[in-house]
């Protein structure tokens, strides 16, 4: 097929998936009490760092995390239709608030993680306890809208 000059970019939680990733793992794991307690009180992202550290000496592994995240619903149209875009030559990309852990986990077992030329999204990764940390990006530091459109703007000139 001949390449495209298509390129999509879009959102994961409650775009790809039909809900919310960091939600989904924690309802599941059994501690939304603690996370609804904590959410007004931190960064989300500083949250499920938060979050996975608790789980972690609660005695839940990275295996339990993996299973559970590989349970989140994907409409089988969406699947389709990600695989139809990419097979059409369309670059197809995600920004997202999530982070890798999750992003990679879900879309390789859905058979999607090659259809996607880049991932855009929090970092997160496994340490040697065997525990997800989950670090801070920009949007996560709180900066003002305003500022991000300002340097939207600003690296929009220069392209």
């Amino acid at each position: 097929m001949a390449a495209s000059n298509v390129v999509v970019v879009m959102d994961f939680d409650k775009t790809i998936l039909d809900c919310d990733s960091d939600n989904w793992v924690v309802d599941k794991l059994g501690a939304t009490e603690l996370f609804n307690e904590l959410l007004p009180t931190m960064p989300l992202n500083s949250l499920m760092d938060r979050m996975m550290k608790k789980l972690h000496i609660q005695g839940t592994k990275i295996e339990d995390i993996v299973a559970v995240l590989k349970r989140n619903p994907i409409h089988p149209r969406i699947i389709q239709a990600i695989k139809s875009a990419h097979a059409l030559g369309s670059d197809l990309k995600i920004v997202s608030d999530a982070n890798v852990f999750f992003i990679d986990t879900i879309l390789k077992h859905h058979g999607l993680k090659e259809c996607f030329s880049e991932i855009n999204t929090n970092p997160s990764f496994v340490d040697e306890e065997g525990r997800l940390r989950s670090s801070l990006t920009m949007i996560s530091l709180n900066i003002p809208m305003d500022i991000l459109i300002l340097a939207l703007q600003t690296c929009a000139r220069v392209l």
